[in-house]
């Protein structure tokens, strides 16, 4: 796998893809059973503990913020626990950060620390680490790609390059994509250390592709406007919907892409189908 800065052109059309939650069906498990309760332990936030694991899915599965970087969701829920149930200590550390870091990531917020140190910020850093800690503690069995998956990609990966853009953790996109023979069907793995998503789709457009040879595929709001900020085609992969979702991804999208005909009424049906699907 090539780094980003090195990174060539195979094809001339290229799919960005999502991992958690789009291609893997990691997202609901990895949050009710990791994210949301290290912060309830990291916090000590167990009197309210049914109400702020609730709200924490509510955030990052089932509506408009689904799939929001870890950071700024953490930000967004210990904004709210602050004003609906106890101080946050030093949570404008969190905020400010979480607001203007060009990169959200373990770290960027260690390098943050090190400049000058934050008792929030060296708080969500020690979640973080818990939070990847109690993913590599899921069994191999609940952590797997949705079904249709790896055939979609094979199909796709024939006659276009693939490229993984997640906000993820680099290592356990690896691990869980190597575990079930995804990764021969991509050509550059980029993660939550490579920057937000709209930055790396902007940067492989660098590598010469034109705009409307280009489809991101994802599950959430940010997958989109990644797409839209650069100018490129969305796929969504509805949530419920998913093995329908690759079944027609790789029986009708994938071709639309490749003649021409993926704009227009196709894409606004598409765009349209998936913010129906998360209100």
């Amino acid at each position: 796998m090539s780094k980003l800065s090195e990174y060539k052109k195979k094809k001339d059309f290229l799919i960005c893809v999502d991992s958690d939650g789009c291609a893997m069906d990691t997202m609901d498990i990895k949050h009710i059973r990791c994210f949301g309760p290290c912060m309830v332990a990291e916090w000590g936030l167990e009197a309210w503990k049914e109400e702020i694991l609730k709200r924490w899915n509510e955030i990052n599965l089932y509506t408009m913020t689904r799939g929001i970087n870890r950071y700024k969701g953490l930000s967004m829920a210990l904004t709210e626990i602050n004003e609906k149930y106890t101080e946050i200590e030093d949570l404008d550390s969190l905020t400010d950060w979480a607001e203007n870091s060009p990169e959200l990531s373990n770290g960027a917020i260690e390098r943050r620390l090190s400049e000058k140190d934050s008792v929030c910020l060296r708080k969500a850093l020690s979640w973080s680490k818990a939070v990847n800690a109690s993913i590599n503690r899921l069994s191999d069995s609940e952590k797997l790609p949705f079904e249709g998956v790896k055939e979609a990609l094979s199909f796709a990966h024939e006659k276009v390059d693939v490229a993984i853009v997640s906000s993820a953790n680099l290592d356990a996109v690896l691990e869980e994509w190597e575990r079930y023979g995804l990764l021969p069907h991509t050509d550059i793995v980029l993660a939550q250390d490579a920057g937000s998503k709209a930055f790396c789709i902007g940067e492989l457009l660098k590598a010469g592709y034109e705009k409307d040879h280009v489809l991101m595929c994802g599950d959430a709001p940010g997958d989109l406007d990644a797409a839209q900020k650069n100018g490129v085609f969305y796929y969504p992969i509805l949530v419920r919907r998913e093995k329908e979702s690759w079944e027609e991804f790789q029986e009708k999208a994938v071709e639309k892409l490749l003649d021409g005909s993926y704009g227009g009424s196709y894409q606004k049906d598409k765009i349209e189908a998936f913010l129906d699907n998360l209100k």
